[in-house]
């Protein structure tokens, strides 16, 4: 015997149907939500739109306040386990915890720090292996020069990237 009124009981039939339409409310959020924090970041944020400088086809250059910026990127070799690469950055500046942090471009990987050497003449470098795709062999990447967690205090007003060409795996 129940208490509550016969009009405010809820059948067997009507809970299953108010459970089965909260997860499918459930489900369409995931979706949309999901596929905006699988999203790349920065893929939105300002500047966006940038140029684009292809490291891997010679020099990117650029001037700033400080002074002019200069970054190669040279191929070392494959060693079997991908492609080795030389990165040299020229500064005008000396930032400290210096930091070239490799991103996806055409698909988010995560985020790669890649900590700078000075060589004491302005310049800076580091010899790095770009992590492989493992749905494909061609990766675009970008790189972004940061001092610590934080952006340079004059960023480049390039988008700087390199494509890997990585054999197949197998």
């Amino acid at each position: 015997m129940s208490i509550m009124p016969h009009r405010f009981q809820l059948g067997e039939g009507m809970v299953r149907a108010i459970v089965a339409m909260g997860f499918i409310v459930a489900l369409v959020l995931v979706v949309i939500f999901g596929s905006l924090w699988l999203k790349a970041p920065d893929s939105d944020a300002p500047g966006s739109e940038q140029p684009v400088c292809d490291l891997l086809a010679g020099p990117c250059e650029w001037e700033v306040k400080s002074g002019l910026w200069q970054v190669e990127l040279g191929v070392m070799g494959d060693e079997g386990q991908g492609t080795e690469y030389q990165l040299t950055v020229y500064s005008p500046t000396t930032p400290e915890r210096f930091l070239a942090v490799l991103r996806g471009e055409s698909m988010y990987m995560g985020e790669y720090p890649v900590p700078l050497r000075s060589e004491g003449d302005g310049s800076y470098s580091a010899r790095f292996t770009a992590p492989l795709c493992t749905t494909g062999s061609e990766m675009v990447w970008r790189i972004d020069l940061q001092q610590g967690q934080n952006a340079l205090p004059e960023p480049a007003p390039l988008k700087l990237v390199f494509q890997t060409q990585d054999k197949q795996i197998r």
